[in-house]
């Protein structure tokens, strides 16, 4: 298995098509870096499991960490055995060669994993172009390449099924806010169907007829296929032959013979965790999170994650499956340190069902990564007061019975409202994991747009 790096031609000359196999020469910045083979240069993966973390970096995952098992503890992402690191960066909008984005949005690197290509913010698995509202070329995604091996197809996330992350697998759209029918008729009108392009996210992912759907974002879907009309996108999956269900009771019930799409929220799902919003100066008082905030009839990550496999396996062609714990990043944007950690947890046990299902499926691949950092940082906490960081801080008591700081500072300015704005993404290298077929692949420090290839799993040699 070779990993095919696809990046547009950035200035600085980056832009060469790199070939990376499982043994060695991973090219960063010009130079080559050799990596063990581990055995598993011929290996194939039939399933292949995509796990990712929205904006969980390096700080999230050791906040979750520390707050739910304490300084000794880990999580079962830790178990997987082939670690390293990736680099996130986006293009800018412009001519080739690109000039590079450090601080990447999730619509640019989705689209760096999922189709092997650097594109621009905003965009939606299509090639980088002069302007933000200038469609790019349609690139194929990993989960196109999965349908024409024969594969079967799953999407299940936190957020919006229309999100970013979920959205970059099954559409090709020039603006990530393109979302229901009304969403793309107002921002896209070129790309809508009535002006003869692919659609609305909503209507292409029923397009891509994905064989799991399950995820938020019912409002999206309830828009109208036609502006005043009747029918929306609902009517349309069902319609095409997809079974509809709205609660966790209905999910379960759900029987393989159709196509599933589950929409259990009007927009994105509700955070497993709940607490106060961080505070200026001394933080908000030391206290233990909520964890009682989803609703029983909203399924948990863990759960959807189970039910896709429940659905998509035994096939003799194998399965793709992404999963998306999204509102690690939503969390850390509102400056929640509870609802943030709560959610890592939960992608944390929905990484557990994973690997529970790679030990008995050992031909399964997975992968855990993150789309890009964010703000979050542990930092002491200055019972003098003048060493208090100057952005927002949660302070928490961990599983040791001691306080941790949780701080944002990456948005405020120097007006400092009192309640934290929306945080700001980080350009900082994230963490990726794998086990399994050709796992080893992730070892030292790649691209986001590396995966592409290992994600394909076997589907390249049909």
């Amino acid at each position: 298995m070779s990993i095919r790096k696809r990046v547009p031609a950035v200035a600085g000359g980056l832009g060469a098509v790199v070939l990376l196999g499982l043994a060695a020469n991973f090219a960063i910045g010009g130079q080559h870096y050799n990596t063990p083979s581990h055995s598993q240069k011929s290996a194939k993966a039939h399933n292949v499991i995509m796990l990712l973390g929205d904006g969980m970096g390096v700080s999230e995952v050791t906040a979750a960490r520390y707050y739910q098992y304490g300084a000794d503890g880990r999580m079962n992402m830790d178990k997987l055995p082939f670690t390293g690191f990736q680099t996130t960066w986006s293009v800018k909008p412009g001519f080739a060669p690109y000039k590079p984005d450090y601080d990447p949005d999730s619509a640019s690197t989705g689209t760096m994993w999922a189709t092997g290509a650097k594109t621009i913010d905003e965009r939606i698995s299509q090639g980088p172009s002069s302007a933000d509202t200038v469609p790019g070329d349609n690139l194929e995604t990993v989960l196109e390449v999965a349908r024409k091996a024969g594969k079967k197809t799953g999407n299940v996330t936190t957020a919006e099924l229309t999100d970013a992350t979920p959205a970059v697998l099954d559409s090709h759209i020039s603006l990530r806010g393109c979302q229901g029918p009304n969403d793309a008729r107002a921002t896209c009108p070129l790309e809508t169907k009535a002006a003869g392009g692919p659609g609305s996210i909503t209507e292409q992912t029923i397009d891509h007829k994905v064989d799991v759907l399950l995820g938020g974002g019912r409002a999206r879907f309830e828009q109208p296929l036609v502006a005043g009309g009747t029918t929306n996108v609902v009517d349309y999956a069902k319609a095409k032959g997809y079974q509809y269900v709205t609660d966790a009771t209905s999910m379960e019930a759900a029987k393989s013979n159709k196509p599933l799409l589950g929409l259990f929220t009007p927009v994105n799902m509700t955070t497993e965790w709940s607490g106060p919003v961080a505070l200026q100066g001394d933080g908000t008082p030391p206290q233990r999170c909520v964890t009682t905030n989803r609703p029983p009839a909203e399924p948990s990550l863990a759960a959807m994650t189970t039910k896709a496999l429940s659905l998509l396996q035994g096939d003799k062609d194998g399965f793709f499956l992404q999963v998306e714990g999204a509102s690690i990043d939503k969390q850390d944007h509102a400056a929640n340190a509870c609802a943030q950690i709560g959610e890592t947890v939960a992608f944390d046990k929905a990484i557990a069902i994973a690997l529970d299902y790679q030990r008995k499926h050992p031909d399964t691949l997975v992968v855990v990564t993150a789309d890009h950092s964010h703000t979050s940082q542990i930092v002491g906490e200055d019972t003098t007061g003048n060493g208090n960081p100057t952005g927002y801080s949660n302070n928490l008591i961990t599983a040791d019975d001691q306080v941790m700081r949780v701080t944002y500072g990456t948005a405020g300015g120097t007006a400092r409202p009192t309640a934290p704005p929306s945080q700001q993404h980080t350009g900082a290298a994230v963490p990726v994991m794998a086990i399994g077929p050709g796992a080893s692949a992730v070892l030292g420090t790649t691209d986001h747009t590396d995966l592409f290839g290992l994600l394909q799993g076997d589907a390249l040699r049909h």
